[in-house]
Formats: C-alpha cells, structure tokens, sequence
C-alpha cells in the first residue's frame, strides 16, 4: 500500500492542529462573554424545542376545547389556554418550530442571492458594481416591513410567500456586505499570485476571496435569524403571515387581542418567547463578533 509522503502527512497534521486550536480559542472567547453563553443558550434551547416539539407538547396544539377556553395555568395546562381552548404551552412549542422554519428559509434565500451578487460587484468593478449596486440601493429605498408587507399582500400568505418577502428584504445586506471584504481583498498579493499562475477570476473570487467573508457573515446570519422571526411575528400579527390554524406566536397574539381583558396571561407567553428568542439572537451575534476579532486572542 503506497504511503504519503512524511512532510504532507506533517503539513495535514499541522493544519488540523490549527483549526482546533482556533477553535479551541473561539470557545474561550464565548465562556469569557457570559452574555454571548447565555445568548448560545438559549437559541440551543429554542432549537431543541423547534426538533422535539411533538415530544414536549402536553396537548395537541391544535385540538379545540371552547369548554375550557381563556383558562388560567394550571397542572392541566401550565401556561393556560387561549380563545378557543387550544393550550398556550403545546402552541408555543410547535410556533417555535414555525419561527425557525421561515427564519432558515428567509435567510437562506438572502444569503443565496445576496452572497454571489455581492462578491460579483466587488470583483469586476466600474460598470458591474454600480449597476448591481443600483438594483440593491432599489431594494433598500423600500421600508423594509413595508417591503415585505407588500410582497406578502401580492403573493398570498403562507410560508413560501414569507420565504419570498423576507428574503429579498435580506438581499441586499448581505451584498454590501460581501461587496466591501472583496474590494479589501481582491489587490492583495494572494490574488495577484494566483492570476499569476493561470487561475481563473471565478476560480480566485469563489475559491479564495469569498472564504474571507465568513466571518461578517456569519454574524449577519445571527442578527437575520431575529429580524425574520420578528417580521413574521409581526406579518402574522397584522393577519398577513401565516393563516389559522397554524402555531405562529404572531397569530397566537393577534388571536387573544380581543381578550386581553378577560386573559392577559394568553399574551403575555407568546410576547415573552418571541422578546426571548430576538435577545439570545442578538447575543451570540455579539459573541461571534469577538470570536472573529483577533484583539480577543492572546489575552
């Protein structure tokens, strides 16, 4: 059996070495930031409940018992029930399964369009970039809810038509952001050798510039997680987003607005998940910040 040569087994080993230790060290930076742990955990919790739900409900989410509506928490139903009867618990479970279902797919979309549109204008320059540029600069002079509450309206509700509305809201963010580390990087000397031996502008751009960019992305994915599960909070709220009887805390609040009087506790669950989830969001993007920043190694 023919054997690798000894010094490309030690240069394996020494890239393997490398990227545990720097992972090793991201590790490190996130214990330090207690905010950024606590943020980690809790989008881990909330992922755990989205996989698990059918396994952690106490009730069907979606049975309808008029006979024990508007109930307060109890042993039966710990967080109470809602207007018709459904448990607020069982619903918030599977809404977390729904809140991470549009936020993959939303920026999914986004980062699939967004990514090569970015690292295409920043390679190619002059006309390429402004023109791309332009058609982004388009997208943003819409509000971004008023962007998405106007696709929504047009293509119907459901989840595809969220999918849709909330990731070219995403588009362009994450063009400008792959667009200014391609115009650091692309006169770098790596570049320069690698035209130099014959490599191809696609080959350099997707093969060895765009792998820069992790980094910011990486945090953008973070911070878009939150922003697409408030909008479509905040779409099903306005009865634009997903239709009845589906477990979305958006619509669980719309449904009990009627009765915040006789039940505010029915409002208050799905208000404190959603404020929740956002916040650990917004932490680990925080702490990926200072995963990436090489000021917090070495300390």
């Amino acid at each position: 059996m023919k054997q690798e040569p000894l010094p490309v087994i030690l240069i394996a080993a020494d890239a393997a070495n490398s990227h545990l230790t720097r992972f090793v060290d991201a590790c490190h930076v996130i214990v330090r930031n207690r905010l950024a742990l606590f943020g980690l955990m809790i989008v881990c919790m909330w992922l755990v409940t989205a996989l698990l739900a059918p396994y952690l409900a106490t009730h069907d989410a979606y049975e309808i018992n008029i006979a024990n509506r508007l109930q307060s928490p109890s042993s039966d139903h710990w967080l109470g029930t809602d207007s018709l009867g459904r448990d607020t618990y069982s619903r918030i479970v599977f809404g977390a399964r729904t809140a991470f279902q549009v936020a993959i797919g939303a920026v999914f979309l986004g980062a699939f369009f967004g990514i090569p549109i970015g690292a295409v204008a920043g390679f190619g320059g002059r006309w390429v970039d402004a023109g791309l540029m332009r058609l982004m600069d388009a997208i943003i002079a819409f509000p971004g809810r008023l962007l998405a509450i106007a696709l929504v309206a047009s293509l119907g509700g459901g989840l595809y038509s969220l999918y849709i509305a909330l990731g070219i809201n995403s588009i362009p963010s994450y063009a400008r952001i792959v667009r200014a580390v391609v115009l650091g990087q692309k006169e770098k000397e790596y570049v320069q050798a690698a035209r130099m031996t014959g490599e191809s502008e696609l080959s350099i751009l997707f093969l060895q510039v765009l792998p820069n960019c992790l980094s910011p992305l990486l945090i953008r994915v973070s911070l878009d997680f939150a922003h697409a599960i408030l909008a479509e909070s905040s779409l099903s709220f306005l009865g634009l987003g997903l239709p009845p009887p589906t477990a979305s805390w958006g619509l669980m609040l719309k449904e009990i607005t009627p009765f915040l009087q006789l039940q505010p506790m029915a409002a208050i669950f799905p208000g404190l998940t959603i404020s929740l989830i956002i916040l650990g969001f917004n932490l680990l993007g925080d702490g990926l910040r200072d995963v990436f920043d090489p000021r917090q190694y070495g300390r």
